[in-house]
């Protein structure tokens, strides 16, 4: 590493540790290695280690290099390198980018060149924000997310097990007696013997080029064990940076989303909807004809839920159908009857629809929908029953006209997206 460069990193991490104390800390943890050239083109993290390409760095002011260095260590902190979970990766770089920036420059450090930023996407975590990228969103990330295996190397890899074992069952009718004992039974297939050496000789290229060679990614244990690692990384940051009064606001509420234990939306849901339910024992004295003795008795009585189902258009079919079978399956057990609205700035004609706890709860064929949104129909329609329901639950990404009062019952908002609710009880689909 040139004395220059050196300088610049160095310098860099020293500014985000007295103006910056959160992003600072989280740098700090963080080792600086130079790589090379031929792998790295740019910065590079693989939860580990913040790599960077020499030339990269020399051509970046001074701010540029405080953004590229607050950029690695956020993604390590969020634990990126743990969420991806079924998601293609190239779709996942581009929302951790997409999420991670909008932080920094909010927080007032200079982007690098050709950094990702939408503002659109402020205050949105990665998993908000893939569902919005096109599978064939040719974009880049300014850096490199080395933590992760792409479709590709995870294909091959397991093309390589199979060729190993000998495709399904053990079968090896392909391989050769005679060349699998003249081989000694003790030396590695010709496959993995070309692998060994082919790594062997890029990383000896990497070590003449003057920079360290490109990790392998992390196994689902170092996943595992990092992301506890980062978390706690992460709430000693937190603290230190409102210990010095230099905690911004974004950062903060990022930091006490994170923190807090994350439940599923269908476990969230199934806890309030048992919160309402009037299934208790009752101590009440008996009649003198069934004795002295006060026992206790289970009192049951109906619950009646009013669902409804924003039919605007930003809702899917397939969402409207899992929400549905959700619910039926709550349903069942805490003896529920259901009346169905679907509403986008009115009610569907042909609604409401009924369904009795003992039926099944399915998706009606005639729902309409597709206009604007509103919510004060469904409201308005729950208002003029002689019964008021004692909860209601609407479907919907909140983006619509609300009633200017407060409902008289329990209100649960299933949210899909950002979208606010003035009262009730909100929880986060995606």
């Amino acid at each position: 590493m040139s004395n220059d460069v050196e300088t610049k990193l160095a310098a860099a991490r020293t500014r985000l540790i007295l103006d910056k104390p959160f992003l600072g800390a989280l740098v700090l943890r963080l080792p600086m290695e130079q790589a090379s050239a031929e792998w790295c083109k740019t910065t590079a993290t693989d939860a580990k280690t913040f790599y960077f390409n020499h030339d990269y760095i020399d051509a970046l002011s001074l701010d540029q290099t405080q953004f590229v260095l607050a950029h690695e260590a956020l993604h390590c902190a969020l634990s990126h390198f743990a969420r991806r979970q079924h998601r293609l990766k190239h779709r996942w770089d581009l929302a951790c980018d997409l999420a991670v920036n909008p932080l920094l420059v909010n927080d007032g450090l200079k982007p690098c060149p050709d950094t990702l930023y939408d503002p659109q996407y402020e205050n949105m975590t990665a998993e908000e924000i893939y569902p919005s990228i096109d599978d064939l969103d040719d974009r880049e990330t300014h850096d490199q997310h080395i933590y992760d295996e792409d479709e590709q190397q995870q294909d091959d890899s397991g093309q390589q097990d199979q060729k190993g074992q000998g495709g399904a069952g053990g079968d090896k009718k392909d391989q050769d007696p005679q060349q699998d004992s003249s081989s000694g039974g003790g030396d590695k297939p010709r496959d993995e013997q070309s692998n060994s050496q082919g790594n062997a000789n890029q990383a000896e290229l990497d070590e003449n080029l003057g920079g360290a060679p490109q990790p392998p990614p992390l196994n689902e244990s170092e996943k595992e064990a990092l992301s506890v690692q980062w978390q706690q990384r992460l709430a000693g940051a937190a603290q230190q940076a409102m210990q010095s009064g230099k905690m911004g606001e974004a950062m903060m509420r990022l930091v006490d989303h994170l923190l807090q234990p994350q439940l599923p939306w269908r476990m969230l849901l199934a806890r309030y909807m048992t919160a309402v339910a009037r299934d208790d024992y009752s101590f009440q004295r008996p009649s003198r004809r069934e004795g002295a003795a006060i026992l206790p008795s289970l009192r049951s009585a109906q619950l009646d839920l009013t669902v409804v189902v924003d039919t605007s258009g930003s809702i899917s079919d397939t969402e409207i159908s899992e929400f549905v079978s959700e619910i039926d399956a709550i349903k069942g057990q805490m003896q529920a009857r259901i009346t169905l609205l679907a509403c986008d700035d009115k009610l569907s004609d042909n609604a409401p629809w009924t369904c009795e706890a003992w039926e099944s709860f399915e998706v009606p064929d005639d729902m309409q929908g597709g206009g604007a949104t509103d919510f004060r129909p469904a409201f308005e329609f729950a208002h003029q029953q002689s019964k008021q329901p004692d909860l209601l639950i609407y479907f919907t990404d909140a983006e619509g006209e609300f009633p200017e009062q407060e409902a008289g019952f329990p209100v649960i908002w299933l949210v899909k997206g950002r979208g606010k609710v003035p009262w009730g009880q909100r929880i986060q689909l995606n």
